[in-house]
């Protein structure tokens, strides 16, 4: 079975910077991850796009997304670099696209252009965005897909919605990949999420590493496809997870073996320590993905 591998770099969301004092050194040791990727067999790295730390706000390092994925996308060569997932919340959506044409052309077209409807209420509150209930929230990121592959694909775009307009903005470049960047879409809702994925998306983020959420969820998206008369081959099937650094080789290959029979043919991989520690990044790049290469 064939899949492929994108890794998180060290972004201090998690408190993975913490024992690094000085934030110019913060920096590097994230970006020296992304470098190791880059000359490895990963296909991606990949960022989160939050403000404060989790599991609660504390006073450390969180580099904000896009600017990372500027930065990354001019000291790598090679992999691609996305987003798990943009907060449409954050930015309004033809922002949004123009920064992600603008982050393609600067990766000479190796953007995963992550989206999804946000989560992190107490961010968004501290930040000074209006925070809405799951219905609004949902209702609000349908309207910004919309938007955002219209700005991607046409030229002065109109549109009307209860949450969000456009009128005719122009967006040059739309970006270098065609027929525009690559759209990834995260999370399992199955009446929103899903539906747009099989409209709109290239990629999409299920499951959390779970197989039988992943199997159910791809279930959903299959019948969407059928619906929309998308082919659901073209869409990548994409899960997150966490690597137990005290399992092996073995275990790490066992558990890819159920993701991919659940139907998920790539897998994002976060590393504990990798900032301090490169070792786990490079024994799982050594023995894991060469099983799951085509």
């Amino acid at each position: 079975m064939s899949m492929r591998f994108g890794v998180f770099v060290p972004q201090g969301w998690r408190m993975d910077l913490t024992e690094i004092a000085d934030p110019v050194e913060q920096y590097e040791a994230m970006t020296a991850v992304a470098k190791l990727a880059d000359a490895g067999p990963w296909d991606s790295v990949w960022v989160y796009d939050h403000f404060h730390t989790t599991p609660e706000p504390t006073m450390n390092t969180t580099f904000e997304a896009w600017t990372v994925s500027a930065t990354l996308a001019r000291d790598t060569t090679r992999v691609n670099i996305g987003q798990m997932v943009g907060c449409n919340g954050y930015r309004h959506p033809s922002l949004y696209a123009k920064i992600a044409s603008t982050v393609d052309v600067a990766s000479k077209g190796r953007l995963y252009a992550g989206i999804g409807a946000g989560w992190y209420e107490h961010e968004w509150k501290a930040y000074g965005y209006e925070w809405a209930d799951v219905p609004e929230r949902m209702a609000a990121f349908r309207e910004a897909v919309q938007i955002v592959h219209k700005m991607w694909t046409e030229d002065r775009p109109v549109f009307a919605g209860k949450h969000y307009r456009i009128d005719q903005p122009i967006n040059e470049p739309k970006g270098v990949r065609k027929p525009h960047p690559s759209f990834w879409i995260g999370g399992g809702g199955e009446k929103v999420t899903l539906k747009l994925v099989a409209q709109y998306a290239d990629g999409c983020n299920v499951g959390a590493g779970d197989p039988q959420i992943i199997r159910d969820k791809l279930a959903i998206l299959r019948q969407h496809c059928e619906r929309q008369e998308r082919d659901y081959d073209r869409i990548v099937k994409s899960t997150s997870f966490n690597v137990n650094l005290a399992d092996s080789s073995a275990d790490h290959i066992a558990r890819l073996e159920r993701i991919a029979e659940a139907g998920a043919d790539y897998a994002i991989v976060y590393f504990p320590r990798v900032a301090y520690d490169h070792e786990p990044l490079l024994r799982f790049q050594e023995e894991v993905i060469p099983r799951f290469s085509a």
